[in-house]
């Protein structure tokens, strides 16, 4: 078996103030909180909401 490639994103911005979809990209990624570390699976779908949040969150090596 192989270990599948995770990410780790921090949310470094709060979403209030921005487009509804934006808030829900985030709470799609899985942040409750200002400054909480998720640790998501690394596929092209993932991507993409990262980069739709790029902005308020920050990806951690």
């Amino acid at each position: 078996m192989s270990k599948k490639a995770t990410i780790r994103v921090r949310q470094v911005k709060s979403g209030i103030g921005y487009a509804k979809d934006q808030k829900a990209t985030l709470v799609g990624l899985g942040f409750r909180r200002l400054n909480q570390v998720v640790e998501l699976e690394d596929t092209p779908s993932i991507r993409g909401m990262i980069n739709k949040v790029c902005h308020l969150v920050r990806v951690e090596a």
